[in-house]
């Protein structure tokens, strides 16, 4: 290698060290330190003067400090006069922000409240059955269509009298116009913070959203854990053309798919739908007209989430694939559901275990056999957790590989498929 450096942040040191080992190059000296107020201090004891300096970093832990030690780091060493820095980030902080607050309210172009759920409050003495259409798209409307209703109630309701027809419906007056809760995009401000630093590359590992590589206008080499878990199915799992590849939510279907078809494997898919129901006082309607799954007393205020399997599992063993557990909500709900279902064994294939909050508690009482992760985050600490159940795979192969090869100026699209 022509003048590598290979710095490391405070965030997982042990796969700096391997990735340096498998370079054969010696760790840069990085002294990080914190004043009292916490403030971060970072000094770069070895010269990057003209060199290629790489500086690996994970989003987990203290993801904010992690992030700015980074930051000050990559202005160091272009103030340094480095040749060329690039920021290796296994995983990508900031990756995986929502859009949009979970709500099934939209909000019309004027300004005006109006309800995905629920249609808008009728006005009382009104001489239309509004009544009727409130129950009918209350029950059985499909949220995913604004534009559909369902008639599934064909015979009037009763209609209470006009001073406590209010009380029935949502309290929201149609006039009034609402403010439109939004959730701040961090996508452009992270990746103009790391240019704005100093940094000419990254190396990345399983973006959250490919997508995200559009906020940068530097080269971001997305590099895929794909051919690392199908080489741990087809060695370690047994029978594994006669398993099942599954995908805990719609949105790493793609994901899970391309490993199934890889390996000539099934695919199922687990679907979860929200709807959300709001009644100011169900209690005063007929309890025929009802639908226990969907408004009751009881959840008439709560958001009904359902959950169901596409695909079959009965008696076969299942490989869930994602590309990070943090809380372990979804993947522990999906093998429980895939055991409710009548599959024998479940693997849980993942390619950033965080393992946050009371995760690691989760699993362990969860229906999930065995757990695998990589080292893109630390794992000492969960493997003493959960012991046999959880197993870890070196990721420190395919970035090293990708360092080098970004160093000889050479391609790195042949890691995309063959890992290393």
């Amino acid at each position: 290698m022509r003048d590598l450096i290979v710095l490391s942040g405070s965030s997982n040191p042990q796969l700096t060290a391997r990735i340096c080992k498998q370079l054969g190059v010696p760790k840069g000296e990085v002294i990080s330190s914190k004043f009292a107020n916490g403030e971060t201090s970072v000094t770069v004891v070895d010269s990057v003067r003209e060199k290629d300096v790489y500086i690996v970093q994970s989003g987990c832990g203290h993801t904010n400090d992690n992030f700015f030690e980074l930051l000050i780091m990559i202005s160091a060493c272009k103030t340094a006069s480095a040749k060329r820095v690039t920021a290796v980030l296994p995983l990508f902080p900031y990756s995986r922000q929502p859009d949009l607050p979970y709500n099934k309210n939209g909000y019309s172009v004027n300004g005006k409240r109006e309800f995905d759920s629920s249609p808008g409050t009728p006005i009382p003495n009104s001489t239309t059955n509004e009544s009727t259409d409130y129950l009918t798209s209350s029950i059985v409307k499909d949220t995913s269509n604004d534009m559909r209703k369902s008639t599934l109630l064909n015979q009037p309701v009763p209609t209470p009298a006009a001073s406590s027809s209010s009380s029935l419906l949502i309290n929201n007056t149609e006039d009034t116009p609402t403010y439109k809760e939004w959730i701040a995009q961090s996508g452009t401000l992270v990746a103009n913070l790391l240019t704005t630093a100093g940094a000419d590359h990254i190396i990345t590992m399983d973006l959250h959203d490919p997508q995200f590589q559009g906020f940068f206008d530097i080269p971001v080499d997305n590099l895929y854990s794909k051919p690392l878990l199908q080489h741990y199915i087809a060695n370690n799992i047994p029978d594994f053309q006669n398993a099942v590849v599954v995908s805990p939510d719609s949105g790493g279907a793609k994901r899970a798919i391309a490993v199934a078809d890889q390996l000539g494997m099934s695919f199922a898919l687990i679907h979860k739908e929200r709807r959300y129901r709001k009644l100011i006082n169900p209690t005063t309607l007929d309890q025929s007209l009802l639908i226990s799954s969907t408004i009751t007393p009881s959840n008439s205020n709560k958001v009904i989430a359902t959950t169901m399997l596409v695909g079959d599992v009965a008696g076969k063993v299942c490989v869930l694939i994602d590309d990070l557990v943090d809380t372990s909500y979804t993947i522990t709900r999906a093998a429980s559901l895939l055991k409710d279902q009548g599959a024998t064994y479940v693997y849980a294939l993942v390619t950033h275990g965080v393992f946050s909050g009371d995760a690691i508690n989760r699993i362990n009482d969860s229906a999930i056999d065995k757990i695998i992760t990589t080292t893109s985050t630390p794992q000492d600490g969960h493997a003493k957790q959960l012991g046999t159940k959880l197993e870890v795979l070196d990721v420190s192969r395919i970035l090293a590989e990708a360092i080098r090869r970004i160093n000889n100026g050479e391609s790195v699209s042949m890691l995309f498929e063959h890992g290393w």
